[in-house]
């Protein structure tokens, strides 16, 4: 079953079971991928790598809200925000800890040849690569910068 069949039957169990905050995420990732796919050049169907590109989007622009919101005080918004980024992730691939991440980072480091923090553009190519959707972008650029400062 594609992303799109299980999106369109998770909005109909939302709807049935009126869950208003899981319907608004199931929509955002429906809206998403919807305009991924009449982007200029796009095949009509996503490839996986894309389609968790798309995920990872939306959860990113979640948690920026968040972010905002809390900071702001606005307990109404940044629950809306939280809502919404727990049904996106929970179609995301499980994200790795710290710990899995830097023992990933070890061999990409070793393989480019990497030696200061200077190498540190040609380590985040391949590691953003290979860890895409499975860790924070934020989170692989401070492990790379720590290993590479060593």
């Amino acid at each position: 079953m594609s992303l799109v069949e299980k999106i369109n039957s998770s909005i109909k169990e939302a709807m049935l079971a009126k869950q208003e905050g899981r319907l608004r995420g199931l929509r955002a990732i429906k809206s998403a991928i919807l305009l991924a796919q009449t982007e200029k050049g796009a095949a009509e169907n996503l490839t996986e790598e894309k389609e968790i590109q798309v995920l990872s989007k939306l959860a990113k622009q979640r948690k920026e809200s968040l972010e905002i919101f809390e900071k702001e005080n606005r307990a109404d918004l940044a629950l809306k925000e939280k809502e919404e980024l727990e049904v996106i992730e929970s179609y995301l691939p499980k994200q790795l800890s710290a710990d899995e991440v830097k023992e990933l980072l070890k061999p990409i480091i070793e393989q480019v040849g990497a030696k200061s923090p200077a190498d540190m553009g040609k380590v985040m190519g391949i590691a953003s690569k290979q860890l895409a959707g499975k860790a924070d972008g934020k989170m692989v650029s401070e492990m790379v910068k720590q290993l590479l400062a060593q």
